[in-house]
């Protein structure tokens, strides 16, 4: 995720960085010019056609659609942020819940071998979670417990560390209301995944998706014929400005709609993972 000042607006106008849309778009853009070019040439300056009234009908049906799909872009854009908005509410939980799980256990615990174990396993769900919604789990060399990562890994640690609370109360060194109190905790970091792969694994609707982009490129290439006989040639660039703005709408929903990877505007899921690590360590010791 990139760190920024939103104060700073005369920096963020003139500067070009990974997540700008510009860059991926440029092709297209230039592309578009050079069609509005085409369609203006053959219109004024081959076949000089003049201005009538179904050319006058057509442009009050250009800004009568544009109204309305600006007003589809600004749904887009609020559903994909939602998802971005609850994506960066559950790990805020998931921080939360080790901080709860790991105070509770550090008055409930005494035997160093225990405090280790939790020490260890509490911030290792956030990584083995972080990987699994990445599609990308990295093995970590340890010697409490094997990991099998072709089977659901955060599901693994979290029986694991739910084992070890079941042993502790089986040697009587947690009695039941205790192991309850906690074992609520653990339900928890459970429903956070759950959460979490829900919003990866359910994307936006595939039509509704194709619909957004075939509407773009249907009102862009329908532009120059609305708007040639008015502004001639300065249709050009006023069209590549309307593709780089409606695109770039519909790339910036694609990207946050899946808050959980590695692009410019996802998450800072890595951070996360280690405020984690170090929150837990300062509890337990």
């Amino acid at each position: 995720m990139v760190s920024y000042n939103p104060k700073e607006w005369f920096k963020f106008i003139f500067m070009f960085h990974r997540a700008d849309t510009f860059r991926e778009l440029l092709p297209l853009i230039i592309a578009v010019g050079l069609y509005a070019v085409a369609i203006d040439f053959l219109l004024m300056d081959v076949l000089h056609l003049q201005k009538t009234n179904i050319i006058s009908k057509i442009t009050y049906v250009h800004t009568t659609i544009g109204f309305l799909f600006s007003l589809l872009l600004a749904f887009r854009i609020n559903s994909a942020y939602d998802r971005w908005w609850e994506g960066r509410k559950l790990w805020g939980s998931l921080v939360n819940n080790s901080r709860n799980l790991s105070i509770k256990l550090k008055h409930l615990v005494n035997d160093p071998a225990d405090v280790a174990y939790f020490n260890y396993a509490i911030p290792l769900f956030s990584r083995v979670l972080r990987d699994h919604l990445r599609d990308n789990y990295k093995h970590e060399d340890q010697d409490f417990f094997v990991v099998d990562r072709k089977k659901h890994v955060p599901n693994q640690v979290a029986s694991v560390i739910i084992k070890r609370l079941y042993e502790l109360n089986r040697a009587g060194q947690l009695n039941t209301e205790q192991l309850l109190s906690l074992n609520n905790d653990i339900s928890i970091f459970s429903d956070i995944c759950g959460s979490c792969e829900r919003i990866k694994k359910t994307p936006i609707p595939f039509s509704y998706s194709v619909f957004i982009k075939k509407f773009i490129f249907t009102y862009i290439i329908t532009l120059p014929f609305a708007w040639v006989f008015e502004l001639g040639y300065f249709v050009v660039p006023i069209i590549c400005f309307i593709l780089f703005v409606f695109a770039s709408i519909e790339l910036i929903s694609e990207e946050i709609e899946n808050p959980f990877g590695v692009d410019a505007n996802d998450l800072p899921i890595n951070t996360i993972c280690e405020t984690i690590k170090k929150d837990v360590g300062d509890i337990f010791y």
